[in-house]
């Protein structure tokens, strides 16, 4: 969606592909994290989309050993809006269908779903197969359809698996009344749950051993709520609205890359390029940096009726570092934090030391803070305004 729209926006054609009738999916990431905040700044929206519903963590906290630790602040970056938007994703996509809207070039086709390539007979992609058998024929096709991408399997793309220890439980809960606003996670042998304050209720990511879902499942919801109590007992009574396993949706972590995101007439960004583990809620945010470097890339070009095919290495070399790099502290935090944590069984008496100089040294909260707000080389916008704004 960001990249379709950057693209009308430089004067470029543009049909961006959705398979729902709507964008109204729950447990999707929700963090609108300041790196792209500040990128709707730069295109003079970021008021209009702050004037949407949303929520503002400026700190992330954690609680280890029944103390509650601050562990980055967002407050101290240079942006124009030093926090994180807890925004609905739909919310999100809906107000940037809007804003490409309003440049002629821009479709966006809903109930569409692509499942699968058109090649030349040079073996160029040129296009894709909807699921209603229609052919949609195209310069340049962007696969963005995610971590299972249908997309990036049908352009026969190298997926290099960096794998994931754990999998996560995705449910909500009502905030009690008198509850403090504030996002955090909660630590003790065995258990690592994630709270996110969405105003009026709690998105919470219950993590365990990857592969053990039915295991969890298999002790009962009885005990299930009681393990979520233990770390919150003031979630106690919200917890019993959770009544069935229905309301409590698997997320199965991955983490990986392509370590060629392109053929000729194809690019993948995003999850289908690199799908991010939910640490640190950077997944969106790394998505749409992508989406801005490739629209500053190929833009112009496009718009000049230039071949694309040349410049979509090009796209990768300047996204790969950030890439790496973001996914490398994801897999260290995962092996090194999360798994240990997950098998231990011996009760945690005093939080860690790194958790405890952070909650201490008010300074030291601005690295974790930046690293998670802007992540590596941010990218600004380049593509040309066809409109002269």
């Amino acid at each position: 969606m960001m990249c379709g729209l950057l693209l009308a926006r430089a004067g470029v054609a543009v049909t961006v592909l959705e398979k729902h009738a709507d964008f109204l999916r729950d447990f999707r990431g929700d963090t609108v994290h300041p790196s792209t905040l500040q990128l709707f700044h730069e295109l003079g929206m970021l008021d209009q989309l702050l004037a949407l519903p949303h929520s503002r963590i400026e700190e992330i906290g954690l609680r280890i050993a029944g103390r509650h630790l601050r562990i980055a602040s967002f407050r101290h970056l240079p942006v124009a809006a030093p926090c994180i938007a807890m925004m609905p994703q739909w919310d999100l996509l809906d107000f940037i269908a809007d804003k490409g809207a309003a440049y002629p070039g821009f479709e966006l086709r809903m109930s569409t779903e692509a499942v699968g390539v058109e090649t030349d007979d040079a073996g160029r992609i040129s296009g894709v197969t909807l699921a209603n058998g229609e052919v949609l024929a195209s310069r340049l096709v962007i696969a963005a359809d995610g971590r299972r991408s249908v997309l990036r399997e049908a352009a026969e793309l190298p997926l290099e698996v960096l794998g994931a220890p754990m999998d996560v439980f995705w449910f909500r809960l009502d905030k009690p009344p008198g509850m403090a606003s504030e996002s955090f996670g909660a630590i003790e042998a065995g258990h690592f749950i994630v709270f996110i304050d969405r105003r009026d209720y709690l998105q919470c990511a219950f993590v365990f051993r990857k592969g053990e879902a039915d295991t969890v499942r298999a002790r009962g919801l009885e005990r299930f709520r009681k393990s979520v109590s233990d770390f919150v007992p003031e979630l106690a009574s919200s917890l019993e609205s959770i009544r069935d396993w229905d309301q409590v949706k698997l997320l199965s972590v991955s983490l990986d890359r392509l370590t060629r995101w392109h053929r000729p007439g194809l690019l993948a960004i995003g999850d289908a390029a690199h799908a991010m583990s939910p640490i640190g809620g950077v997944g969106i945010n790394v998505a749409v940096q992508d989406a801005v470097a490739a629209a500053n890339v190929l833009a112009g070009p496009l718009a000049k009726g230039q071949d694309p095919d040349a410049l979509l290495a090009q796209v990768q070399r300047r996204r790969w570092r950030a890439v790496t790099r973001m996914q490398a502290l994801q897999k260290f935090a995962q092996d090194r934090v999360i798994e240990p944590i997950l098998a231990r069984s011996d009760p945690i008496v005093r939080p860690f030391l790194p958790a405890r100089l952070l909650d201490r040294i008010a300074l030291l909260r601005r690295i974790p803070g930046r690293i998670i707000g802007l992540g590596f080389d941010r990218v600004t916008i380049e593509s040309p305004d066809a409109g002269g704004n």
